[in-house]
């Protein structure tokens, strides 16, 4: 610990991001949620003509390009999109602009199990909380939401059980919450979820954020955005200008357009990783693994016959990484990217020898 740390980052407890090796030509990477397959063709030919010459400026300030291709995507105005340099950034701006801090404030409603980020930006913040615990099956218990909070922050489908809330609900939860915040983190809607981002049309108390990283295959470019009313968009504004008012760069901007572009490739891209998620799934369910039902290009799953953590360092040792989390709840679980087909074949292969060898089921 550092003598120079003040005291906000001596008791702050940082995101622990998933391993990224330095050696990848034998790694299987299934433990940070990235795409298997690659961004939109278009990519390559543009970065082949693009004229360095334009690196010498700023960026374009006000993101407009971008933000004109994903209205068009979602069926929104640019007047009602937000960019940043990923999602995680786009959440720390939307929690310090629209959730109050202090002891005196009305706590912030969020699963109790949910995306591991959230509770450094409440910390980080000083914005108080009410996790609402999940139901023995994993799913959300709708109702606590319902009650007056100082806000609403749910990631649809959620993280890391992969499992979504219907559209009515989380509407319920929007019409609950009138002068208040619900923040809908859409992170892996490409996967199986229906967007609600065409809904800030008729409420202006609705933020959607998104991320380029998973579904369009960009997770090194760093894109994300939120799709909110005007007066939520000019609150990210007046939070991000405060500090960096160039936050996208010029090819982040220029790349990320083409992707949105490109709809054949994201839709098919995105059907390929459900389409062996399901075939994943069973042969899984068939090896004794209890699994959550997924809606995104991940899966929670639970090994019967042999210890989560055992099958996690055993994988590890093969050069296939997953994700184990050793937490109260959930350390019977591991979360398992979707990788290509050849992937997760070798995965399930993999699996296989180490349950038999283990003692489990094959």
């Amino acid at each position: 610990m550092s003598r120079f740390w003040n005291k906000k980052t001596r008791e702050l407890k940082p995101y622990i991001a998933g391993e990224q090796p330095k050696q990848k030509e034998r790694i299987i990477k299934l433990n940070t949620n990235e795409n298997p397959y690659p961004p939109s063709p278009l990519i390559k030919p543009f970065l082949e003509d693009f004229d360095t010459g334009e690196l010498q400026k700023y960026p374009e300030l006000t993101c407009m390009e971008l933000r004109k291709e994903i209205a068009y995507f979602y069926g929104v105005s640019e007047e009602n999109v937000f960019c940043g340099n990923g999602s995680d950034e786009v959440l720390a701006l939307a929690f310090q602009a629209f959730f109050e801090n202090g002891a005196s404030a009305l706590p912030l409603s969020l699963c109790d199990i949910s995306y591991s980020f959230y509770p450094v930006y409440l910390q980080m913040y000083d914005i108080p909380s009410k996790p609402i615990p999940l139901r023995e099956d994993f799913s959300t218990d709708i109702e606590p939401f319902l009650e007056p909070s100082g806000g609403v922050v749910l990631a649809n489908p959620n993280a890391p059980t992969a499992m979504a809330e219907s559209k009515e609900d989380i509407i319920r939860v929007i019409e609950s919450q009138p002068d208040r915040v619900v923040l809908i983190d859409e992170a892996y809607a490409g996967f199986g979820v229906e967007s609600i981002a065409p809904l800030v049309k008729k409420y202006d108390n609705l933020l959607v954020v998104g991320t380029a990283s998973k579904s369009r295959s960009l997770a090194g470019l760093r894109v994300g955005w939120a799709i909110g009313s005007p007066e939520l968009i000019e609150g990210l504004r007046r939070v991000r200008d405060s500090f960096n008012s160039y936050p996208v760069d010029t090819l982040a901007m220029k790349i990320a357009s083409i992707s949105f572009r490109d709809v054949d490739t994201y839709k098919k891209n995105c059907e390929k990783i459900v389409k062996t998620r399901e075939k994943t799934v069973k042969e899984l369910e068939k090896m004794g693994f209890f699994v959550l039902p997924s809606e995104a290009n991940f899966i929670f799953a639970s090994p019967k016959r042999v210890g989560a953590e055992f099958l996690y360092k055993k994988l590890k040792e093969k050069g296939i990484l997953i994700r184990y989390f050793p937490k109260p709840r959930i350390s019977d679980f591991l979360r398992i990217t979707i990788g290509s087909d050849v992937q997760m074949e070798i995965f399930l292969d993999s699996v296989s020898v180490i349950l038999a060898e283990n003692g489990g089921s094959v």
